[in-house]
């Protein structure tokens, strides 16, 4: 018996007439796609985007040089030199971030005890080149001063899960 039910199935196109069915159930749907650089689907608070460097109210930069985030990086995109001020304190000259190597895991965020290094939302980003996603601590500083505002509503909002 059952090889006649698997020779008519096989006959009659039984699993074409199914896949059909699914089609037509879902031809006559609300359609989900997003239409990409006219609609923006929503971004939550702990998105990992393009890397920048914070600095404090009066204008210095956050980073002490601990190098706690060159240490995890699993990917070993960071680089770091320092030096030593004249009052005692460690300030980085070099700090180097190779997007092309970054996995975007944020664990230099977490691992940062001052939230000197933050990962914003800011996702679209290119580089023509490899030099192009090579981000030096001007940079980082500058994308830092440019997404502040963004940076604070965001920090803020993951204060209390912290």
């Amino acid at each position: 018996m059952e090889k006649i039910t698997n020779f008519f199935k096989t006959f009659l196109l039984f699993e074409l007439l199914k896949g059909m069915a699914l089609t037509g159930r879902y031809f006559f749907a609300r359609k989900i796609t997003v239409q990409y650089p006219e609609e923006k689907t929503p971004q939550g608070f702990r998105f990992r985007g393009l890397h920048a460097q914070r600095r404090y109210p009066n204008g210095e930069e956050r980073c002490i040089g601990c190098k706690l985030c060159e240490a995890i990086c699993p990917a070993m995109a960071i680089k770091i030199e320092l030096a030593e001020r004249e009052d005692g304190t460690r300030r980085t000259t070099q700090y180097d971030i190779d997007l092309t190597k970054c996995i975007f895991c944020g664990f230099c965020e977490e691992s940062c005890p001052v939230d000197a290094i933050v990962e914003t939302r800011v996702f679209e980003y290119h580089g023509e080149k490899r030099g192009d996603l090579y981000y030096t601590k001007p940079m980082l500083l500058a994308n830092g001063e440019k997404h502040e505002e963004q940076i604070a509503k965001d920090r803020a909002a993951d204060a209390k899960y912290r």
